[in-house]
């Protein structure tokens, strides 16, 4: 294995300590869906996270051993694994790193999406119906309404009971919220519907979220060691007051017990009522593991950068143990405390399920004056800044080592002269600037998020088997940091609870054909590899794919030591999908 960086590669300029830093923008993901979670798994929701850190955890270790076998790969525990795969097809082992891809990747936009609500909170608010200003302007225009008014009509209509003077009042305030908007903040150039996909919106929302893509491509432009140093920066800021946030309710005694105690699903999403555990509240909870996955499994990120480290053998199990152990704290304490200050009424305003009220919860958990909440608005955009840093460069790295290894296109391994993969960037940021279209209000938000999730269950089902098709086909092969054998058993259990989170999970965030949806986004694959390997390459893969593996000849892959057993898992794993989403069905809104 070389350690040398050559022309064209990426340059190894890192510790395990930057990796580290790169990977900090993973604890922010909490914020994501912290809201979502809560509508979905009720007051089980800080269990959720829990037990779904827990599993990340136990699953990161066989992610760092696959690895340390690959110190000259880049791309993260995906590019790894797949090489497991190679021996017994062709087609799973790019299926494993595009997966893993189009899970990390929509970070980009999802996080844009946030942070452009944010800015235009503070730039461009929406006054409050109380506000002088429209108090005035109902007071101005209150004689132009009567009880033929068509909206006054429709509003009785739709509130039975209500008398014309309550009517006319609340439909003038409407109106006057409507006239007071600033303009740019409802703009919207052009919606286009894409038949199977969603709508794609080109607002202000869409704009403010480019600039942004494009301020932090310039940023990693840069290459590894300036983003490792704005990471640092970052993380720092972000994370001292976000772990404050954590620690201050349970020092202060500030957590309602009722708020974290009596652990029931809902009795349907979002709907704030306590369940109970029959299969429709299973159900709920499993979706809450499902979505809660793409967050707390999120640090194998850290292994992404190998290519990168001065010292791969002695730097990448660092890397991701100590990344873990970060996760560990934040995912813990943040979702408990949240839920245990809120509870679920609080946990279910718009604004936290849809992220632009998270910074304002947060700043009260820890003082009422106006100041703290204003700091964790900054912070909070700041904190989207991290968490996105991070995707962009661990997603641009495996779409470059896919390409090295003879999986993905040849243009996606170019890298300009500071060692940045800038073809696998650009490709990032066109991919995400259409997802930010479909991002850019709350429906498809959380459609992208749904979506972009079958990839990575998928990926990590495909990875955690990887460890033992490893252990048996590439036993030659050195490992600098070794798994114990029962844990890479227990892991190989949780590939299949994946699996079960998966087949119940995908269906419960309001697209029943989510799962579908993202199994046919996985097989875009096959035409992407078919055309450089078949096309590009004469059906051989490139020689030093091969060398990684302890193999010479182009024709042949190795021996197949591990004999039927990949297969039957991969026909277990579809099996364990397919009964979960027959068997969990969502339970019947009262």
């Amino acid at each position: 294995m070389s350690t040398e960086s050559k022309a064209g590669d990426l340059h190894r300029t890192l510790n395990w300590k930057g990796a580290f830093w790169v990977a900090a923008g993973v604890p922010p993901l909490v914020l994501f869906s912290i809201g979502g979670i809560a509508g979905v798994a009720g007051q089980a929701a800080f269990v959720v996270w829990m037990l779904s850190m827990i599993m990340g955890f136990s699953q990161s270790f066989t992610y760092a051993e696959m690895a340390g076998m690959f110190g000259n790969k880049s791309g993260g525990t995906s590019v790894y694994g797949a090489t497991a795969w190679l021996r017994y097809s062709k087609l799973i082992a790019p299926l494993s790193v595009w997966c893993n891809w189009f899970a990390w990747s929509p970070v980009l936009s999802l996080g844009c999406a946030i942070a452009a609500g944010y800015i235009l909170n503070a730039l461009f608010p929406i006054p409050l119906d109380t506000a002088p200003q429209v108090v005035a302007w109902v007071a101005a225009h209150l004689a132009d309404y009567t009880a033929a008014t068509p909206a006054v009509v429709d509003y009785i209509t739709a509130n039975a009971g209500t008398t014309p003077e309550a009517a006319i009042q609340a439909v003038a305030s409407a109106d006057g919220v409507a006239a007071l908007t600033p303009a740019f903040r409802v703009w919207e150039a052009y919606a286009l519907n894409v038949p199977g996909l969603g709508v794609l919106h080109f607002n202000s929302t869409f704009v403010i979220g480019v600039v942004l893509m494009l301020i932090m491509l310039a940023i990693q432009h840069r290459g590894i060691a300036t983003t490792a140093s704005a990471q640092k920066v970052l993380a720092v800021v972000v994370l001292v007051p976000l772990l404050l946030v954590g620690l201050i309710p349970i020092l202060t005694g500030e957590i309602n017990t009722m708020n974290v105690t009596g652990i029931v699903p809902p009795t349907s999403s979002y709907s704030g009522v306590n369940g109970e555990w029959n299969v429709g509240g299973w159900t709920l909870f499993l979706g809450g593991m499902y979505i809660a996955a793409w967050s707390t499994y999120g640090f194998e990120t850290a292994v992404c950068y190998t290519a990168e480290l001065k010292d791969p053998k002695r730097d990448t199990f660092r890397a991701i143990f100590y990344s873990g152990l970060l996760c560990i704290v934040f995912f813990f304490l943040i979702p408990f405390s949240f839920q245990g200050v809120y509870g679920l009424s609080g946990m279910l305003t718009p604004g936290v399920i849809d992220g632009t009220g998270v910074a304002e919860a947060l700043g009260a958990m820890v003082g009422s004056n106006p100041i703290f909440i204003q700091i964790f608005v900054i912070l909070m955009i700041l904190a989207l800044f991290l968490a996105i840093m991070t995707a962009m460069a661990g997603s641009s790295r495996t779409l470059y080592q896919g390409s090295r290894d003879g999986w993905l296109p040849k243009y996606l391994s170019k890298t300009n002269s500071h060692g940045a993969p800038v073809g696998a960037m650009w490709t990032d940021f066109g991919f995400n600037v259409i997802l930010l279209a479909l991002a850019s209000d709350i429906g498809g938000y959380f459609y992208v998020l749904a979506i972009s999730n079958v990839g990575y269950i998928i990926f990590n089902f495909l990875n955690l088997n990887a460890g033992w098709i490893h252990r048996i086909d590439s036993g030659h092969l050195n490992r600098p940091w070794k798994a114990p054998n029962w844990l890479i058993g227990v892991n190989t259990v949780l590939a299949f609870v994946n699996a079960l989170f998966l087949g119940a999970g995908a269906k419960v965030w309001g697209y029943e054909n989510a799962l579908w949806s993202g199994a046919v986004f996985a097989a875009f694959i096959l035409p992407v590899f078919w055309f450089r390997h078949y096309v590009q390459d004469k059906g051989h893969f490139p020689k030093e794919a091969m060398e990684d593996l302890g193999l010479t000849d182009h024709g042949d892959l190795g021996p197949r030591k591990a004999g039927m057993l990949p297969y039957l898992a991969l026909v277990a794993g579809v099996a364990v999908v397919l009964w979960a989403n027959w068997f969990f069905v969502l339970p019947v809104a009262a």
